[in-house]
């Protein structure tokens, strides 16, 4: 599966493109918007004088029942891709001064904080997120355990040095590939209770993708597969995306593939 950005990664990538405005046009040419994790160092934004509706709530009431655009479709949809990114971080973002830092961004307004006040903030959001993370994760990450303990003595799977779990369903007869080789793979991809997050073959089509983009439990998996193989990886927590929650996938969960490699290019 896709290495994705963190959503702490993305936002910052968001902030540095305005923070930096004195680089001139390479940062227009990169992402757009800015963060802020608390009210720390947000000094030059004034404060609301009363209390505001959700801007989400808002937004939900506004499009109710309107026949959108092109350009609005479109507008849309990149901002609910930016909210799956977001999901889950209403305790540590402050969405109102969020969308204003992108309303700015894309205006080309001067941000109203500073990098240096912004990498305080942000430093301190991460200690703050890093925390609630490796204490949330704490109960995938024991259940995991027990679920790879059991699922190792079962017929067909072997464990690896690293504690990569896999079997091989079918086997292949083409060529390998390295830490670096870009491959062509269908997969499905699931949590411990079945719960599926990803499929290429929901979208009808596999990814082309570099082992060296993926998460390690990919890039040790496939390289035990040749052309045409299909097989299952069970990947631990420390070889997957850790604590951090990504998307639908809770920090600390143990992930299940079912992969099948169709080319190495």
């Amino acid at each position: 599966m896709f290495k994705k950005l963190s959503t702490i990664a993305l936002v910052f990538c968001l902030f540095t493109a305005v923070a930096c405005g004195e680089e001139g046009q390479k940062a227009k040419d990169d992402h757009a918007g800015h963060d802020h994790a608390e009210h720390t160092g947000l000094d030059h934004v004034e404060p609301a004088k009363e209390a505001k509706a959700n801007p989400i709530d808002l937004a939900e009431k506004a499009m109710a029942d309107v026949e959108m655009s092109s350009t609005q479709k479109a507008s849309y949809g990149i901002g609910y891709s930016m909210g799956q990114q977001l999901a889950g971080l209403g305790d540590v973002l402050d969405f109102q001064t969020l969308l204003k830092g992108i309303i700015d961004s894309a205006k080309g307004n001067a941000p109203k904080v500073t990098q240096e006040q912004f990498q305080t903030a942000f430093a301190a959001m991460q200690s703050k997120m890093g925390a609630k993370d490796a204490e949330s994760s704490k109960g995938n990450i024991e259940a995991g355990k027990r679920f790879l303990a059991e699922n190792a003595v079962k017929e067909g799977v072997k464990t690896t040095a690293s504690g990569l779990q896999y079997k091989i369903i079918k086997e292949g007869e083409g060529k390998s590939p390295t830490a670096t080789s870009t491959v062509l793979a269908h997969y499905k991809g699931t949590l411990i209770d079945g719960t599926k997050f990803d499929s290429s073959y929901d979208r009808g089509e596999p990814i082309e993708i570099g082992l060296n983009q993926v998460v390690p439990g990919w890039t040790e998996g496939f390289q035990l597969l040749k052309e045409g193989s299909k097989a299952i990886l069970w990947i631990p927590s420390d070889l997957g995306y850790g604590n951090r929650t990504s998307g639908p996938i809770p920090g600390g969960s143990t992930l299940i593939f079912e992969v099948e490699l169709l080319e190495v290019k």
